[in-house]
This record gives structure tokens, C-alpha cells and sequence, in this order.
């Protein structure tokens, strides 16, 4: 039964994580290097990370710079941050990239609260399934004889009091990034 609710933590800690990525990844109107995360680019036949093809940095409030590594790459940086759909419009200067970011308005703003609402919400359901995917296996433990009704029951509350505080760090980092974004 340990051995449950260790992975029940397991899982719902990697959910939180991923979570934070996720929500790393929206814009709040400040530079952040963590906004070109995931952003593939083409680079000689291949999909490369952009972290991997240039330095990413936020010299400014609103200004994101990278100094590609390749300057044959330049092109394909440029055309993969204008395909990301993140609103951004990158400027080429050699082998460096600047990308203003501009100040959001306040119809984009509430947009991204509810696409961050979204992202929550779909943590909030994994944990949720995590909860349930635990609970399944102390029944079935059960089933096989291998732990007692008590055992069981005590089980089920531990389960329930996991699943509460990981919900309320989703809670949180929800209010701290919603904070961010309505910041003008």
C-alpha cells in the first residue's frame, strides 16, 4: 500500500511539473527566455530545439534577443518563432534575432487568463485520475487479500489528502501566474 501512495506522489509531483512548464510557456507581457521553450526548428531536415541552435536571452522588459550559433540557421529561427502563434514578430540583424514583445492589450489578457484557466483545470483532472488510478489498486490489493478494509479505508483518506494539496499548488500557481498576466 506504501508503494501506491509513493507513486500517487510520484505522479501528481509530475503533473505539478509539467504544469509549470506549461504555464512558463504563456505570455505575460514581460520577456522571459522560457517563452521560446518548445519551438521547434527546422534544421537541416530535422526539428532541432531553438535553445540548441542559439543563445536566448531578456536584456529588456520587452525584448527578447538570440545569437544564433549557425548563421546558415538565422531564416529558419525566425520563420519558426512567427509559426509558433505567439504573436511575436521577430527582427534579424546578422546572426542575432530580436524579438519585441509587445504590451498586451486588455482582450489578449483576458484571453490568456482563460487558456491558463484551461491548463489548470486539465492538471486539476490528472490528478484527479492519478487519484483514481491509486484507488483502483488498493481495491484490487484488497480483492487479492493483501490488505484489510481498514487498510483500505486509511488508504483511500491518505489518497484524498494527497490529491487535496497537490489541487491547492495547482490553485496557486494559478493565482500567482493569473497576477502576472493581469499586471500591466
Amino acid at each position: 500500500m506504501k508503494a501506491k501512495l509513493e507513486e500517487l506522489q510520484k505522479n501528481c509531483k509530475e503533473t505539478l511539473e509539467y504544469l509549470r512548464l506549461e504555464l512558463s510557456r504563456l505570455r505575460t507581457g514581460r520577456a522571459q527566455a522560457s517563452l521560446l521553450e518548445g519551438i521547434s526548428v527546422e534544421y537541416y531536415g530535422s526539428p532541432v530545439p531553438l535553445q540548441q541552435l542559439g543563445l536566448v536571452n531578456a536584456p529588456e522588459a520587452r525584448l527578447l534577443t538570440i545569437q544564433v550559433y549557425d548563421g546558415s540557421a538565422v531564416e529558419s529561427v525566425e520563420k519558426a518563432i512567427q509559426q509558433a502563434d505567439l504573436g511575436l514578430n521577430p527582427a534579424r540583424d546578422g546572426n542575432l534575432i530580436r524579438v519585441a514583445i509587445p504590451a498586451l492589450t486588455e482582450d489578449r489578457r483576458k484571453e490568456l487568463v482563460k487558456k491558463l484557466h484551461k491548463i489548470a483545470e486539465e492538471g486539476k483532472v490528472s490528478i484527479r485520475n492519478h487519484r483514481r488510478d491509486a484507488i483502483d489498486a488498493l481495491k484490487a490489493l484488497e480483492k487479492d487479500k493483501e490488505i484489510s478494509e481498514d487498510d483500505l479505508s486509511r488508504g483511500k483518506e491518505e489518497i484524498q489528502k494527497i490529491t487535496d494539496k497537490y489541487t491547492k499548488d495547482v490553485d496557486v500557481l494559478l493565482k500567482e501566474k493569473e497576477g502576472e498576466m493581469m499586471e500591466v
